[in-house]
């Protein structure tokens, strides 16, 4: 108990080190800045004004879309590549580990770029529409992250519980979807919300795969709203719905990893 108070003492005095520093950026950055010029460049009230209300009935609904969708997808297949790396055969094992290593040692935007374009130069499999290479490319690239979550998790259960459940007749599907996985999930919930946050922003690399008008997310939106009025206020306007989709799901997952600590 009274290491979890430290460690929330220090993550107190981070935030509050981390908050002062922004302060005396912006503070520095109103001081020198030509304010009339950087109010014309960055917050531009009529530009402002045109990104909505597209910024959020199409780009943020979009950009939701694609991140709860892939997490989705990642999780089920993640879940496979967890039992299977946690299986006593050793090809299952093998199998697992060479896809989470491969999936996680290379860049989003690669894995994103092959299933766009290299998958039909490849092997003549072309996927329709944006979204649905989008959400399986992020499909792909979160279950190895999940998969290890996942894995940690069940790790995380004494073994005695899965030998006293089997040892009462109970086979393994049953002793995992009723004895295992539900005390794991618990436990994975904080890395589960922070893999949602890392996917959200991942699906700014979905721009790559060349979306239409109807599937834009956040970035592309911004980006073009940036070409088009050759102002930088879209970016800013873009940076800020962001913010307001992220900061909760951080602040969430802190609390929930504080909240488990204090219950172990």
């Amino acid at each position: 108990m009274i290491m979890i108070k430290k460690l929330i003492r220090t993550k107190n005095k981070k935030t509050i080190v981390n908050f002062s520093i922004l302060f005396l950026l912006i503070s520095l950055l109103i001081y020198f800045a030509d304010l009339d010029n950087l109010q014309e460049t960055m917050f531009k009230p009529e530009i402002v004004k045109d990104q909505f209300p597209k910024i959020i009935t199409q780009a943020a609904k979009n950009t939701i879309i694609f991140t709860v969708s892939g997490f989705a997808g990642g999780s089920i297949l993640g879940l496979f590549l967890a039992l299977m790396k946690l299986s006593k055969f050793t090809f299952s094992r093998v199998i697992a580990s060479i896809y989470i290593d491969s999936i996680r040692g290379l860049p989003a935007i690669l894995i994103l770029i092959f299933i766009a374009y290299g998958l039909p130069i490849a092997f003549g499999i072309r996927i329709p529409g944006a979204y649905s290479k989008g959400i399986l490319a992020l499909s792909v690239v979160s279950s190895a992250y999940i998969a290890e979550v996942i894995r940690s998790g069940i790790q995380a259960i004494p073994i005695g519980q899965g030998e006293a459940a089997e040892a009462l007749g109970m086979g393994k599907v049953a002793t995992y979807s009723n004895i295992i996985l539900p005390q794991a999930f618990r436990i994975m919930i904080p890395p589960f919300t922070n893999e949602l946050v890392l996917l959200l922003k991942d699906t700014a690399l979905i721009s790559v795969i060349g979306v239409t008008s109807a599937t834009k997310e956040l970035t592309r939106f911004g980006r073009d709203g940036v070409m088009s009025d050759a102002n930088a206020t879209p970016l800013v306007v873009t940076g800020f719905i962001y913010l307001i989709l992220t900061i909760p799901l951080t602040r969430l997952a802190g609390y929930l990893e504080k909240k488990l600590s204090h219950n172990k």
